[in-house]
Formats: C-alpha cells, sequence, structure tokens
C-alpha cells in the first residue's frame, strides 16, 4: 500500500469530510481531531471513545507521525534538555528553562539550521529539512508535561531559539503557533511566545503584515555592519539598513516592542564602537535589550568577554533609557545553553 498520511497534516473539515465519504458522521472528525490535539495521542488505540472498527479504519489510511523524547537530561541548575527523535529518524534538542515564577520551552523549527553563524554550534549542522507543525507542537507538549511534572505547573512561555532559524520555515512555524495558541490546541496566549530570528527583513515584515499578535526578537550581536557580516556571514544580504526599516515597519503595523539578542565577546565587539553603535540602532524602534552569555562551543576565536565589558554596555544603555538584562546561561553543563545545541548525542 502507499505510504499512508500523516493524519495531522488534515484540517478538522478535512477529517470531518473523510468521516462522511467512509459513510459515517461528520461529528467523528471532531472527535478524532480532540484526540489527536487537545489530548495529544500517541496511537489510535488510545482514541478509548472511538468504536475499535473506526480505530481499525483510520490505522487502515493514516499515521499519527508523533516525536519520541529519545534521551532527556536534567541540569545541575534545574534545566531540561531533551533530544526529540523525529518518525524518520533525525533529531533535533528543545530545552526546557525553569526560573521561580514561570517555566520556558525553547523549541526548535528546523533539523539544522540555513544560516551559517559562526559561534553556533548549530550552524555547523547542515540543514536536512523543516519541522512540520505538529513537530513543533509535539516539542512543547513534551515540555509542558515535564513542568508538569517537575515544577507542578503547566509551561508558561515558549520561545523559537533552538534549532534553526523560524522565519526560514515560516508557514510551519506559523501553523504550528496557530495550534499552540487555538483553544483545541493548547490554549496559550500568543503574548507568552517569542519568536527569535537572525534578521531577515522581507519575512519580518511578512509577520507584521499577517498580524501576528507574538513577540519578535532579533539576534543582533552587532550594529556595525562589518562586524555583523563577519560573525554571520549570511547578513551580507541582509544589510542592517534593510533590518532597521523591516523593523521600523513591524513596530509601525503592530506596536509591539522589539528585543536584541546581543552576546558580548572578547576582542570582537567589546569596545566603545560597539556599543555607541548598538545604541544608535536601539533609537530607531522601541527596544529592549538582552545580552547573553557565551557559551563557547570549541577554543576558536568566540570568548565570553570581560564582566567590564557587559558593564559598559549596561551603563552606556541605561543612560539612554533603553531596558537591558544580563541573561545568565542556563543547562551549560548538558549543553542546553544558547549557541549550543548540536545533537552530541
Amino acid at each position: 500500500m502507499e505510504d499512508k498520511k500523516d493524519i495531522r497534516a488534515l484540517t478538522k473539515d478535512q477529517l470531518r469530510d473523510f468521516f462522511v465519504a467512509q459513510g459515517d458522521q461528520a461529528f467523528r472528525g471532531n472527535q478524532v481531531y480532540e484526540w489527536l490535539w487537545t489530548k495529544g495521542a500517541h496511537k489510535f488505540e488510545d482514541m478509548t471513545n472511538v468504536s475499535k472498527a473506526t480505530r481499525t479504519l483510520l490505522e487502515t489510511h493514516f499515521v499519527i507521525n508523533h516525536i519520541q523524547v529519545d534521551q532527556m537530561q536534567r541540569s545541575a541548575d534545574g534545566t531540561v534538555k531533551n533530544a526529540v527523535r523525529l518518525h524518520d529518524g533525525l533529531v533535533v534538542e528543545s530545552v526546557l528553562i525553569p526560573t521561580a515564577t514561570r517555566t520556558t520551552a525553547c523549541v526548535s523549527s528546523q533539523v539544522g539550521c540555513s544560516l551559517d553563524c559562526n559561534f553556533c554550534a548549530t550552524a555547523r549542522l547542515k540543514r536536512m529539512r523543516n519541522l512540520q507543525p505538529d513537530e513543533i507542537y509535539d516539542q512543547v507538549v513534551a515540555i509542558d508535561r515535564e513542568s508538569r511534572l517537575y515544577y507542578n505547573h503547566p509551561l508558561s512561555n515558549i520561545v523559537f531559539m533552538g534549532m534553526g532559524e523560524p522565519l526560514m520555515n515560516y508557514p510551519n512555524v506559523m501553523k504550528a503557533i496557530e495550534k499552540i495558541t487555538s483553544e483545541e490546541g493548547l490554549g496559550m496566549s500568543p503574548k507568552r511566545i517569542t519568536v527569535s530570528t537572525s534578521g531577515i527583513p522581507k519575512m519580518i515584515k511578512k509577520m507584521a503584515d499577517d498580524g501576528v499578535k507574538f513577540k519578535l526578537a532579533v539576534s543582533l550581536h552587532s550594529a556595525i555592519e562589518s562586524t555583523r557580516n563577519k560573525i554571520m556571514p549570511f547578513t551580507t544580504n541582509f544589510p542592517l539598513t534593510d533590518l532597521r526599516e523591516s523593523l521600523e515597519y513591524w513596530y509601525q503595523k503592530t506596536k509591539s516592542k522589539v528585543t536584541y539578542e546581543y552576546v558580548v565577546w572578547r576582542g570582537i565587539n567589546d569596545n566603545h564602537e560597539a556599543v555607541d553603535a548598538l545604541v544608535k540602532f536601539c533609537k530607531y524602534v522601541p527596544c529592549k535589550v538582552n545580552l547573553i552569555e557565551y557559551n563557547p562551543i570549541d577554543d576558536g576565536e568566540f570568548q565570553q568577554a570581560s564582566e567590564e565589558a557587559i558593564q559598559a554596555y549596561i551603563d552606556a544603555l541605561e543612560r539612554h533609557d533603553i531596558v537591558v538584562k544580563v541573561r545568565r546561561s542556563r543547562g551549560k553543563d548538558i549543553d542546553a545553553a544558547c549557541g549550543q545545541l548540536a545533537n552530541k548525542s
């Protein structure tokens, strides 16, 4: 028999139509849809209020390409990293980051990455494929379960900062977010979701046009063109002037502040010129800055800057009334920190 279709690629209406075509009633589609999304069924036999004949029918026509958490590691600081095996054997990683008041899921959107940022372990893996909406959704469901199990409360936030560039998998990321925020999915508020991009102007404008309600973060790392091109070679195609224009467009359309993710490295962007350039760039649209502690992926050119250099950034940004936070890395001991996700397992 030909390959069976993944049932979660069907909309609710398509499922209803399938049952009508089989001589059954349309509401059966609603029941099955609820099992697939709200209840997160992994197998047709889990669908206990559906008749055996119906489950057999589903088994004949469809599969549920569910993820498996292949390996779970817990850090000394409480961070949890999942190595997630996909139905075709490929593996991605996702991370649960706990704080005193909330838990955040850091999810992947691609197997490997489309981009070539020199400081990131994931970028050294070639992009093998985009994740499907259900594969993104499943990562969130798995982390929500772990959050309830280990921290006694549901997942509170989601960041698309795992493996891959979300805007290079735009349709699937949007469908996943639609499902995550839907009452028929996880019912999470879009305001608790942040999509992080390395800065693809055309897609930032598209998000604004699509009227998205989630938050936007941009991995900036330098507001000096030549430095940015050196550390993120793909940005030669996306100059800072284009990025700036797309962010101005984003703010004009959404009235939503931008977060700049910014790592300070020794000898690369730890000088006054770099600080001044960032302050200037921050004036274009309302924003806040997360200064991120770097996690070396080898003994190469990228090394964490001194505390003095980071303090110079904080002082300059605060002097100009720009909100700045230092994000200390979590999960370093299990390679779960920012830039470290690379399937060492």
